[in-house]
């Protein structure tokens, strides 16, 4: 019994397995292998050595090459490795042959992202969230995994709803696959309730975003000690990765007396699995939803903007490219003084310290100036085909004529700014107002910005 008792508290020892492709760019490849070795040390294991190999093509059979693969069998006898990392997701197949032929668990990238949200979903809903992206993940590759179920039990890529049901039939994961995103369906449409009463209300909803550990939470909660005006605080942010994962929404109160609603969500990360992606396209939505954007950078960190691009590459999975964007450089304590930031994919930009509060009090004015214009007077002749957009005017905005004509129908509205941007192509006379922010680029442009950092 005590002998089990000190293999379930012994820390376990990881080899991390990298491939640097000769078509990377150097600075991202290196940027996210370094990102694995801290994603490993979050889940709970240690890392005892790195080895890379330089290919131009991962080996279709295992990954890495026969020569390579040798050299790792070896390196984790003599280190008595539990776990092998490699930096990628891998197929099916590459699982099956390591495990044959190292003799430890393997492990990729993936799974380890899986289980640090497993280790952090609080709430009800991040938790089928995340055994929704673990099924997922885990349902092609449940073949062949017989022979390594055994070494399995407990430790770093084995927690969550997710990995209790590795054993159970393909049919059983089915049904609870089916039964998940109907109980996330509810939870949407009960979202969905409270977002159409803050639009009903005319309450600004502002989305906070950006990499992991950029500072999210911490901004998040010097302004709900400063503006909040519910007793709720927001749980103080730490320096460790995906410290935030449900997420967190408070009401506060801007300069000019106006209540607006502050939401922050999960932090990105390079090669966000896409099972994650559309698990939390829930949770996500509220950005999808929001009015303003903030964009929290750590200006501190030495490839902030490989993190900025990854963010960006998100945001436009999710097609909320045309909401304005406030970027929040945080973390200028730990720049030079003459640092300035750049971001010419955003309507402002910003330069703070969320720790200890410079620059707070701008970001605040700034944003009321942001959302002040809340909605725009418009004459426009939208396409026929553009039918859906006629349907959200409808739905969200306050219509005083509409006629049918032979190129698309007349609308004479008022309506939200992010209706009026979708609407600019259409415009037959500029709208009323001159303060509507512009938005950020359109997903079309920042496809062509992208670069590797975005979500494989």
């Amino acid at each position: 019994m005590h002998e089990i008792q000190e293999q379930q508290n012994r820390v376990e020892r990881a080899v991390l397995v990298g491939l640097r492709l000769n078509q990377k760019d150097e600075t991202v490849w290196t940027m996210a292998f370094q990102e694995l070795r801290g994603l490993v040390e979050t889940a709970g294991a240690e890392v005892v050595t790195e080895v890379v190999q330089n290919r131009g093509l991962p080996d279709s059979a295992t990954y890495i090459g026969s020569g390579k693969l040798d050299e790792l069998r070896a390196v984790v006898e003599e280190l008595e490795a539990d776990l092998v990392v490699f930096d990628a997701e891998l197929s099916p197949k590459h699982v099956r042959n390591l495990e044959e032929a190292l003799p430890c668990r393997v492990l990729d990238r993936t799974q380890i992202i899986l289980d640090i949200f497993a280790l952090r979903a609080k709430t009800r809903e991040g938790k089928l969230q995340v055994e929704l992206a673990q099924l997922n993940y885990l349902l092609p590759r449940l073949t062949g995994r017989g022979a390594s179920m055994s070494r399995l039990g407990g430790g770093v890529g084995t927690r969550g709803p997710g990995e209790t049901k590795l054993e159970t039939d393909r049919r059983y994961i089915h049904r609870r696959l089916v039964e998940l995103s109907r109980q996330l369906d509810e939870v949407r449409k009960h979202r969905d309730l409270h977002r159409q009463r803050r639009k009903k209300q005319d309450v600004p909803v502002i989305a906070f975003v950006g990499y992991t550990n950029a500072g999210k939470s911490t901004l998040m909660r010097k302004i709900v000690e400063r503006y909040g005006t519910g007793s709720k605080e927001v749980a103080e942010g730490r320096n460790r990765l995906f410290d935030t994962l449900d997420t967190t929404t408070r009401q506060v109160q801007l300069p000019d007396g106006k209540t607006a609603i502050f939401s922050d969500t999960v932090g990105f990360i390079q090669q966000l699995p896409h099972s994650l992606v559309k698990a939390f396209r829930s949770t996500l939505e509220e950005t999808a939803e929001a009015d303003l954007i903030v964009h929290v950078v750590d200006a501190s960190h030495p490839n902030f903007d490989v993190q900025m691009a990854t963010v960006y590459g998100v945001l436009g999975q999710l097609d909320v490219l045309n909401r304005p964007v406030l970027t929040a450089f945080n973390k200028i304590d730990l720049v030079p003084g003459t640092w300035l930031g750049n971001d010419p994919n955003s309507t402002e930009t910003i330069r703070l310290s969320a720790l200890h509060g410079d620059g707070v009090q701008d970001m605040m004015e700034k944003i009321d100036d942001l959302v002040g214009v809340r909605h725009l007077i418009v004459k426009a002749e939208v396409p026929y085909k553009e039918s859906a957009l006629v349907a959200r005017i409808h739905r969200e905005g306050r219509l005083f004529a509409e006629e049918h004509r032979e190129a698309g129908t007349y609308l004479h509205a008022e309506v939200p700014h992010a209706i009026a941007e979708e609407l600019r192509p259409y415009l037959i006379e500029a709208a009323q107002e001159t303060k509507l922010a512009k938005p950020a680029k359109t997903n079309e442009q920042m496809i062509f910005d992208m670069t590797d950092s975005t979500l494989q």
